[in-house]
């Protein structure tokens, strides 16, 4: 696989390596590997409906495009009449396009529009039948600017997980969603369509699974009677291919834990029961070091405007022992490090991590993977899964480090004129090394460290309530609380990810001068690249990196999780 991106003056392009991994999986385990990954490109049609109305049948006319000429873009000129600078736009858009799963920017949400003009592009029509169809339904959406970000939907803005002819307000979208919490339904796996029929408004709840159904009630929404319509049935047709790979992977999977979790998941997509997903999620964490990892379900909120509606991505992946055996020391030390951290400075109660943390550590999974198929708008470096704060502090989590693809990002990085010259042969040497320990800490003690003060419905709560924790920032008992079923995405909603984001990558800024951690991953003040070079490279990178995230930034979408994390630690 490429990892490529398009930079001034030309491309760029990395490769993920993986072969030398798989090449050590056994033929059943490759067969597992594969039918798993067909299973993530066939959800990837959902990303794509997620992402805007038009971006599948984009996808579709570069496939057909691709297929028309046989892979061969010389012969596509011919037959189309164009020339190299039209062909080289059209390959620029489409390389955009794929490599962020949608004709939005996977960081910024910010519209990806052709060169091409609207003449240009329809000689390309000329390839197929099928191509000339797809073009008059997708060539306005390829070269306007608007809607011009993904956001709550408006005249200028559209998101995926609102679609239809109505537009629904921020404050419906909120009330609605509270509804549906009442009623113990949960907004992962879930679109909203508004619609006027026979003079009332509807809301259809579309819920992600194979079985068609629909249940409606009428309620109160912006103060007027409003029906909403739960529908089953969304991604139907797609989600019958995942699960139908899902099956066949089944068959080659190495342990009943391996099948029981496809089972699961099987069961999930067939019913939208997300009940079921957090079965699956739960014998997942308990899957202890799988030669091939997998991640799949409704479970990353970074693009829905409200931040509670999920895309579903699809990564599996070989582990790597060797950089894992690194990892299972940095577990076994974690404890202690948790002590570090400012929460915690002087506690003597919870064997020294205070009040703000869980009472014990559970030693969660923590491997280096090499991505085989890697299905999602952001292809993260590292993930800390689930995001079910319940399932967390009762059964445990996983981290994960995608070790081909850092790499490829790394390699792929110039910092340009933002540093001195006599800074970027240092930069560049500690570049990757930087992103591997602070990505290994973001993940394990950054999003594991501390719990959410929580009360359940019975009265009982995960801390004194009668003598609550002090704060740290006043001095005084805390005064709120999680109450049950709220999570912090649910609470904080669309600033939710950016301040988690923020505290996972503090808490490793925070603890890389501490020498013990420095040691741990091999470095010390006598190596080639010592701990204080290291150090300073950290905080070179986090202001680099802030500056970088400015080109995600917009007065109209103030930028993806990550962008804001970034220059919130800049400033």
């Amino acid at each position: 696989m490429e990892n490529s991106k398009v930079v001034a003056g030309g491309s760029l392009t990395q490769r993920l390596e993986i072969q030398e991994v798989f090449e050590h999986l056994s033929a059943r385990e490759k067969l597992y590997a594969h039918h798993m990954s067909r299973a993530a490109w066939d959800g990837t049609r959902i990303i794509l409906r997620q992402v805007s109305f038009e971006a599948e049948q984009i996808f579709d006319l570069i496939l057909e495009l691709y297929q028309s000429c046989s892979g061969d873009w010389t012969l596509l000129m011919e037959n189309c009449d164009v020339d190299q600078k039209n062909l080289d736009n059209l390959l620029e858009y489409a390389a955009l396009f794929l490599g962020n799963i949608g004709n939005y920017y996977s960081e910024g949400d910010q519209k990806i529009t052709s060169a091409l003009t609207k003449t240009a592009l329809f000689k390309f029509g000329r390839a197929s039948a099928k191509s000339r169809a797809l073009l008059e339904n997708v060539v306005p959406a390829m070269i306007s600017p608007h809607p011009s970000s993904l956001r709550f939907p408006s005249p200028n803005t559209q998101s995926g997980y609102y679609p239809g002819p109505g537009i629904l307000s921020r404050q419906e979208i909120v009330e609605i969603t509270r509804v549906l919490d009442s009623r113990s339904i949960e907004p992962e796996n879930t679109r909203i369509q508004k619609s006027v029929q026979d003079g009332r408004v509807v809301y259809d709840v579309l819920q992600g699974s194979t079985e068609i159904g629909s249940e409606e009630e009428s309620t109160q929404i912006n103060g007027a009677i409003a029906t909403i319509c739960v529908v089953r049935g969304d991604y139907s047709d797609i989600l019958k291919n995942v699960c139908a790979s899902l099956s066949k992977a089944s068959e080659y999977a190495a342990t009943d834990s391996q099948r029981a979790i496809l089972d699961d998941y099987i069961r999930s997509f067939t019913t939208e029961s997300l009940d079921t997903y957090r079965e699956s999620q739960k014998k997942w964490i308990l899957e202890k070091e799988p030669v091939v990892e997998n991640i799949f379900g409704f479970v990353e909120q970074y693009h829905d405007p409200l931040g509670v509606r999920a895309e579903s991505p699809g990564l599996v992946a070989v582990t790597d022992p060797e950089e894992t055996a690194i990892f299972k020391r940095f577990v076994d030390e974690a404890p202690k490090f948790l002590r570090m951290l400012p929460w915690a400075a002087g506690a003597s109660e919870n064997d020294g991590r205070g009040p703000f943390e869980k009472t014990s550590f559970e030693a969660p999974e923590f491997t280096s993977i090499h991505a085989l198929a890697y299905c999602s708008t952001i292809i993260f470096e590292g993930i800390n899964l689930p995001n079910y704060n319940d399932i967390r502090e009762t059964v445990g989590f996983k981290n994960v480090i995608i070790a081909n693809r850092m790499r490829a990002n790394v390699e792929g990085m110039s910092a340009g004129t933002l540093v001195k010259k006599s800074d970027m042969e240092s930069l560049g040497r500690c570049r990757h090394r930087v992103r591997f320990v602070s990505t290994a800490v973001h993940e394990l003690l950054g999003h594991s460290a501390s719990k959410l003060l929580t009360r359940d419905r019975d009265g009982g709560a995960n801390f004194d309530v009668n003598n609550p924790p002090i704060n740290p920032l006043t001095g005084k008992p805390v005064t709120s609380w999680y109450r049950s079923g709220q999570t912090w995405t649910t609470v904080f909603e669309n600033l939710a990810t950016s301040v988690e984001e923020c505290r996972a990558s503090l808490v490793a800024a925070y603890l890389m001068d501490v020498p013990e951690l420095m040691e741990l991953f091999g470095y010390t003040d006598t190596g080639g690249v010592t701990a204080e070079e290291l150090l300073y490279n950290t905080y070179l990178l986090l202001a680099v990196e802030g500056v970088e995230s400015l080109q995600h930034y917009s007065v109209e979408n103030k930028g993806q999780a990550h962008s804001r994390e970034s220059f919130g630690i800049l400033k």
